[in-house]
């Protein structure tokens, strides 16, 4: 998952984003899947519903070259955050993109913690809710540079089913992203829907 981002992903996210309107919801996020014995025995979107939790995260913002690397800098962040702290985590870590265009993203790096830190951090690190509410979980297997064919396949399905998706989608990690080799990665994208 050290692999650069494709830039053809930027435009598929991009579509992705064009798709969806409205308010950004507050923060909450989702209860861990369990993971399936094999891809094929996935189903493409499944239903889902996004549970609040409390998380630890860093905001950033990247360029899609170098997105994995920027990503996975935050998440050593926030693991050495986690380790020093002795919090105990709730789920796999997520990216939650908040915001693309042709060049770029604003994220959200977030791990959910059983409880709010007794010491609130300090820095760019903040404890918050992940997001929540009705949404569509679509598993990608491989590496995080083939996540592009993942997206043009989330839009496409969005379209045909005439689904509407608020203005955010969330990366969750099913493998570490810090410690997973870049080219076996279960993600699973998470889109929330109006």
């Amino acid at each position: 998952m050290l692999l650069r981002f494709a830039p053809c992903i930027a435009a598929a996210a991009l579509s992705l984003i064009a798709t969806l309107a409205g308010p950004q919801p507050s923060w909450a996020q989702t209860p861990p899947a369990p993971a399936a014995t094999s891809p094929a025995a996935e189903p493409f979107a499944e239903d889902t519903t996004l549970s609040a939790k409390t998380i630890v995260y860093v905001k950033g913002s990247g360029v899609w070259d170098s997105a994995f690397a920027t990503i996975s800098g935050s998440f050593k962040k926030l693991k050495a955050y986690i380790d020093k702290e002795g919090l105990k985590t709730d789920g796999p870590p997520m990216t939650i993109f908040t915001q693309t265009d042709d060049t770029g993203f604003q994220f959200q790096a977030a791990v959910p913690i059983t409880e709010a830190p007794k010491n609130p951090p300090h820095g760019d690190i903040a404890v918050g809710q992940s997001p929540e509410g009705h949404a569509l979980k679509f598993v990608h297997h491989g590496s995080y540079d083939e996540l592009d064919n993942t997206y043009e396949a989330i839009t496409n399905y969005l379209d045909e089913k005439r689904l509407e998706a608020k203005d955010l989608f969330i990366e969750q990690y099913e493998t570490d992203p810090v410690t997973a080799d870049g080219k076996k990665l279960t993600v699973d994208v998470l889109v929330l829907l109006k």
